[in-house]
């Protein structure tokens, strides 16, 4: 039918999240830290085609324990294509445990609240 299939929406939020991560952690955090997605919510407005341009903006909603619960929404210019909630588990690099994270890093991310 010409559309990307599910597994596209998964890696843009993927890839989307992790940027987010990156762009705002220290150095050290991301060594220590990795994550994975735990849930992935989609809702489709609207049909993506192959090759089209797509843009993901990543909203940080909260963070609990060792859970972050984001919304990605992606776009194609103005067009809202797909608006997607997940949580990730923030893991232990070494041990691949559930690791909380400093409140210190959180506020980097959510300056206003905190759990």
């Amino acid at each position: 039918m010409g559309h990307v299939n599910n597994a596209s929406y998964l890696k843009w939020v993927q890839d989307a999240v992790v940027g987010h991560w990156r762009a705002f952690a220290p150095a050290q955090a991301i060594a220590d830290h990795v994550w994975v997605a735990t849930n992935h919510n989609i809702t489709y407005r609207r049909p993506t085609f192959l090759n089209d341009p797509v843009i993901a903006h990543v909203i940080l909603e909260r963070v609990q324990g060792a859970r972050a619960f984001y919304e990605t929404i992606i776009k194609r210019g103005e067009d809202v294509l797909a608006e997607v909630k997940s949580s990730w588990c923030c893991l232990d690099a070494a041990t691949l445990r559930p690791a909380r994270l400093a409140r210190e890093l959180v506020e980097k991310f959510l300056p206003a609240s905190v759990d």
